[in-house]
């Protein structure tokens, strides 16, 4: 029998896209589900509220405010580029359409690709560190080859999941990001409540307080990690109920939800701990690594802090799937259009997924954690922080396509000129001037823990992968004959459609 839930009441059976797809799998909460679920809330707050707080004390708040401007401005763009071309392949369409293949496939693919691969490997880690430590096996958690053992094995698991469907996978999403949001809300109420909490002052928002532009420009920086993810349910609009318009509204929608969790949160761990250098204060740099662990003991007690060490292990399990959901229709709408081997084109006959395109992710993001970690535990370190390079070098140059392919019909209305022109082009210059903040703060050798002849680590990482982005796209340029000489009209069409 079908399930009624693929596709709307009372229409039948979901229809496959001409990618393969199943089309009419989720509606809208799904599709926002499946945002904040790739953002990874409770993992992405624990990890950098700590960090934030060490550079600008309690107005944390504020560059959490800062950080989301632009984010929401690119948000925008998305939403409109969607609007227009409603495409699997979102940033790889959209720029190709904009500035032609060159840009489209290193910028709007390699780069989006090797970022969350990238962050496939942290979270997979993260993941299983916290597993491992949830279930008392607390020697195995300090064992790397332990961790990567079970990481790999999550990663098979997320992998099997994603192999079966979008709505399987958005249907463990709803459980997973429900404990998620639950266990931050419940610990904000609770620091909130606590003896001793200070009562939060409006002056945390203040975006003229900051000591300087450096620790503005670091602390913004940081946020747009805690943001970045929530595009991945784009690529899920082929499979989404009226996806050109319900996949825009959730990105919008998303990022508005991230903004209040977060802000929630850091309110309450200010209330509650300070920002004092010695004990549970958020100045303490002994536990900027991970917030919540070292308040939810004092603030939830020992039983109920185990909820949210679960949360933050189930946050970066989330966070993974949809990466790999996300990634995996990436690769298929490259191979459709002719930009990637046919073999990423292939769809389960009865699955309808990228089944070869989530395969190869899923192995190709355990080799990547095997590889670094064989290499140094300092060297994968860095090659997270070198993510954000590639955040704001995509997200900006997306925003960008949208003011550039739009720039005909701005003078249309003023929804246009603001929508499609003025918000995206603010947005893109944000972006591009954190790349460049973000390159120029790498390159110093004392950014990360590694470096070679006097450069940062991840700066040699980050500016690294786009290199071999270039080299990789003269090795396409001479296979995919028909994508780069035919430009921009390429991707109006599928080059490859399913028998």
């Amino acid at each position: 029998m079908p399930d009624p839930t693929d596709a709307e009441a009372g229409t039948g059976p979901a229809s496959a896209t001409g990618k393969g797809l199943r089309g009419g799998s989720v509606g809208l909460l799904a599709s926002v589900t499946l945002g904040l679920s790739c953002v990874a809330p409770a993992y992405s707050i624990a990890i950098t509220l700590g960090f934030v707080t060490l550079t600008v004390g309690n107005l944390a708040p504020a560059a959490l405010l800062l950080g989301f401007v632009p984010i929401l401005l690119t948000a925008f763009a998305f939403r409109e580029l969607n609007r227009e071309m409603p495409d699997c392949g979102t940033t790889f369409v959209w720029t190709t359409r904009a500035f032609g293949p060159l840009t489209g496939w290193l910028t709007g693919g390699w780069v989006v690709q090797v970022a969350t691969l990238i962050a496939m490997t942290a979270l997979s880690q993260v993941g299983a560190t916290y597993l491992l430590q949830l279930l008392g096996l607390h020697s195995l958690a300090g064992s790397s080859t332990a961790v990567t053992i079970t990481a790999v094995a999550l990663l098979a698991a997320v992998t099997s999941i994603a192999y079966r469907g979008l709505h399987l996978a958005a249907s463990v999403q709803y459980v997973l990001l429900g404990l998620q949001l639950t266990a931050l809300l419940g610990f904000g109420a609770a620091a909130f409540a606590r003896h001793g909490a200070v009562t939060p002052s409006l002056s945390w928002l203040n975006p003229f307080a900051f000591d300087g532009f450096g620790p503005f420009a670091e602390a913004v920086m940081l946020c747009l990690f805690i943001y970045w993810g929530w595009d991945a349910l784009i690529t899920a609009n082929e499979e989404t109920r009226d996806g050109e318009r319900v996949a825009g509204q959730a990105a919008v929608i998303s990022t508005l939800v991230l903004l209040a969790t977060y802000l929630f949160t850091a309110f309450a761990a200010i209330s509650f701990a300070g920002i004092g250098t010695g004990g549970t204060g958020l100045g303490n740099p002994d536990n900027a690594a991970d917030v919540l662990s070292t308040l939810a003991p004092p603030v939830l007690g020992t039983a109920a802090a185990k909820v949210m060490q679960l949360a933050v292990c189930v946050s970066a399990v989330s966070a993974l799937l949809t990466s790999l959901v996300g990634s995996s229709r990436g690769t298929l709408s490259m191979a459709a259009h002719g930009a990637l081997p046919a073999a990423f084109a292939r769809v389960h006959p009865r699955h309808r997924t990228p089944g070869f395109g989530t395969l190869f992710i899923g192995a190709t993001a355990a080799g990547l954690l095997v590889l670094l970690t064989l290499v140094s535990a300092d060297f994968l370190g860095d090659a997270i922080l070198c993510i954000g390079l590639l955040i704001a070098c995509y997200y900006g140059t997306t925003a960008l396509a949208c003011v550039w392919y739009f720039r005909g019909r701005l003078r249309n209305s003023l929804r246009d000129l603001f929508l499609r022109g003025i918000l995206p082009l603010l947005g893109g210059l944000m972006m591009l001037a954190a790349f460049a903040r973000s390159a120029h703060d790498m390159y110093d050798p004392a950014y990360g823990s590694t470096s070679f002849h006097g450069i940062g680590g991840v700066f040699l990482l980050g500016a690294g992968s786009i290199a071999c982005g270039t080299l990789a796209l003269a090795v396409a340029r001479t296979r995919f004959h028909r994508f780069f000489r035919d430009g921009r009209t390429t991707v109006a069409e599928l080059t490859i459609t399913e028998d």
